[in-house]
């Protein structure tokens, strides 16, 4: 890596077979393996996740362990003893493939229910207590059998057992949590490393989102805390009514969803952000918290059920994604982390992208933290990481970060889809599982990009209006914003509504708000400013022309599919792009990896410009046509901004004016030195080395 990559930034994971981060031994080694790589201009970001010290866990507190709770029901139809046997799964994930899964390892009886069911809902008035009356027949670490006395049966009555499982991983809201993960971080603080990673962070996982509904995230922590929230309400009790709905208390049964969702993505949140504290804390105020928030890399039920979806919330110092996550999210992220976010890229198979960083990663407005190859024969396997350092990708990425230089700046999103995170997740709700990714993807395919953000981040203050009256996300101001699927939205996002119509932008929305978080049925008044649009398709052709008619130009539309399961929209291997500091780019990487010819022939802010150069060109100018900042890969000719370059040979160089007001630039592997028409623009040069590509084997 050090002799051939453009980075100088690893984030590294110990994913090996019985052996914890907390060992001394294995303190040592990493400390060992962090020296070797700064031999080589590398630094570590190692991964101190909690559950690289699951057993460590355990020993120091074994009645903190996550639990599953199980519903599952028996008919009591005949006037007999009743034998009900529950077992436990077995989660597991990139942390344990090579290692022990999430393995149960205790089991308890919790509750037994003796109901009434009818029409696929529960009679609440039939509901009773039967637990005492009931007998453990079998409590192994992965499987419990419950004896229901025969004394209970009756026209169609069933018994629902609810039996928790605990599994080989720390609670979510285990007591010691925060403050075990500290010590980790603690105990690594003396090694020269950039940072610690925390990846895909959030309960154990479910990788069909559990359609039953009838498994839930539990443990005894879990019960107090959402007790507390919803004012003293019981967890178990209230898991029989989410599970299927009763006669009658469907609001009770809509509020429960929301709280139990609500509680999850706010914990998973807060453990983030400890961790990133922590991080700056011990390691200095520039160390790396990494890596992504995003599991399974799309916004759906799986994520739901593993996070609460709470990757807006999750502090990091990069809008890292993870794969095939939607590009709406993506740049959605830069703007809420910081000035650029990275897209990882796991495989050219899964992942058009990894083969061609000038494509949609740089249409994006992203840069790329790269992956190993996967799936592979060999996931550990040093050619999957060899892969990535031949042929042209090396290249390509470091024209791509000439960018870094002239723009701290994401893509320029005039689109805010904003959806109600409480609605997506309501399983008892209408708009389940719908966040609004098909809106967002019609409007990249029309050229113009969306940021999709969930409208929790207007309680956060993250989502503005800002002094001008923009609707804003960080450095972002929107022309149009649409509140997609409102129902169960609490008063402060009305509130915001109002305060956005008397604004600047244009304001949507898709669906009705008819019950607020408590699922109270309230009758919304929207103000006249608020167009209304019936379903996503139509919202966004009324968007398109609205933007279209204020003059906002569109940018290369998204053409093709995103790869693996998720049918959204990815921009194509080369195109053009906008960033919101007013910077315009073109890229191409649809032939090779490290950039295709460009021969560029067009205006900027209204002024023409002449370049032809490989991979990459990015121009800024100011408001009198003047050239600000300028990158391009194998530049050989410029004109325009008020400067003409001929090159007797193309090179890639970026050029920007500093805030003292000179002019600075950086070159890359320029073999005898800054050619003399750029020392003539400036003195002040640098010459960055660019990485010999790996010879094949």
């Amino acid at each position: 890596m050090g002799q051939h990559a453009a980075f100088n930034r690893l984030t590294t994971s110990l994913r090996v077979p019985q052996r914890e981060v907390t060992e001394p031994a294995v303190h040592d080694q990493i400390g060992r393996a962090a020296a070797y790589a700064q031999r080589y201009g590398m630094k570590l970001v190692m991964d101190l996740d909690v559950r690289l010290a699951r057993r460590a866990f355990q020993e120091a507190h074994p009645g903190e362990l996550q639990e599953m709770l199980r519903l599952r029901e028996i008919a009591l139809d005949k006037p007999e003893d009743a034998l009900l046997t529950i077992a436990a799964d077995v989660p597991g994930d990139h942390y344990t493939f090579a290692t022990t899964p999430y393995v149960p390892v205790a089991s308890r009886l919790v509750r037994v229910y003796r109901c009434r069911v009818s029409e696929g809902q529960t009679d609440p008035d039939s509901v009773e207590d039967i637990t005492a009356d009931c007998r453990v027949i079998v409590a192994a670490t992965n499987e419990l059998r419950i004896l229901i006395p025969g004394t209970f049966a009756g026209p169609d009555r069933q018994a629902v057992v609810a039996a928790a499982f605990a599994h080989l991983t720390p609670d979510v809201f285990a007591p010691h949590l925060i403050e075990f993960q500290r010590r980790i971080l603690r105990q690594y603080a003396d090694l020269p490393l950039a940072g610690a990673c925390k990846d895909e962070w959030g309960f154990p996982p479910c990788f069909d989102g559990c359609p039953a509904k009838n498994d839930f995230w539990f443990s005894g922590p879990h019960a107090a805390a959402y007790a507390e929230r919803t004012g003293g309400r019981d967890l178990v009790r209230d898991a029989l009514l989410m599970w299927r709905g009763e006669r009658g208390r469907e609001r009770e049964w809509q509020a429960a969803i929301n709280h139990y969702q609500q509680l999850a993505w706010q914990r998973n949140a807060a453990l983030e952000d400890d961790f990133h504290r922590a991080v700056k804390e011990l390691f200095g105020p520039t160390a790396l918290s990494a890596t992504h928030a995003t599991w399974w890399p799309n916004p759906d039920l799986r994520e739901f059920k593993k996070n609460g979806l709470h990757w807006w919330a999750a502090t990091r110092d990069l809008a890292q994604t993870d794969e095939v996550t939607p590009f709406a999210v993506r740049t959605a992220l830069a703007k809420k982390w910081g000035d650029r976010c990275g897209s990882t890229c796991s495989t050219p198979r899964r992942c058009p992208t990894t083969s061609a960083p000038f494509g949609a990663t740089a249409l994006g407005g992203g840069r790329i933290n790269f992956h190993p190859v996967y799936p592979a024969a060999n996931a550990l396997g040093l050619e999957n990481i060899a892969a990535l350092l031949r042929g042209g990708l090396m290249r390509g990425d470091a024209r791509l970060r000439l960018l870094h230089f002239i723009a701290r700046a994401p893509l320029d999103c005039p689109v805010a889809v904003v959806f109600g995170h409480a609605a997506a997740m309501n399983w008892a709700g209408p708009h389940y599982n719908d966040v609004g990714l098909g809106l967002a993807s019609a409007l990249w395919r029309q050229g113009y990009p969306a940021d999709l953000i969930p409208a929790d981040e207007i309680q956060s203050g993250a989502l503005r209006v800002d002094e001008a009256g923009w609707v804003s996300y960080g450095p972002q101001r929107y022309a149009a914003a649409v509140l997609y699927h409102p129902e169960f939205e609490p008063a402060d996002t009305l509130a915001f509504v109002d305060q956005a119509a008397r604004g600047r932008t244009a304001l949507w929305r898709v669906g009705e708000r008819t019950r607020d978080f408590e699922a109270q049925p309230v009758a919304t008044r929207w103000p006249s400013e608020i167009r209304s649009a019936a379903e996503a398709a139509s919202c966004a052709e009324q968007i398109v022309r609205h933007l279209q008619g204020a003059g906002v130009a569109p940018q290369t539309p998204a053409t093709g599919s995103i790869g693996w399961d998720v049918a959204t929209a990815a921009p194509p291997r080369a195109g053009t792009g906008r960033l919101v500091d007013g910077t315009r780019f073109w890229v191409s990487g649809r032939d090779d990896a490290a950039g295709d010819p460009l021969a560029i022939r067009e205006e900027v802010s209204g002024h023409p410009i002449e370049a032809d150069a490989v991979g990459l060109l990015a121009v800024r100018l100011n408001e009198s046509g003047r050239l600000e900042a300028l990158a391009a890969g194998g530049l050989s000719r410029f004109q325009g901004g008020g400067i003409a370059l001929m090159l007797d040979s193309p090179i890639d160089l970026a050029l920007w004016t500093d805030e003292q007001g000179r002019r600075r630039g950086v070159v890359q592997g320029a073999p005898a030195g800054v050619p003399p028409a750029l020392l003539e623009l400036t003195p002040h040069w640098l010459d960055l080395r660019l990485p010999a590509s790996l010879p094949s084997p």
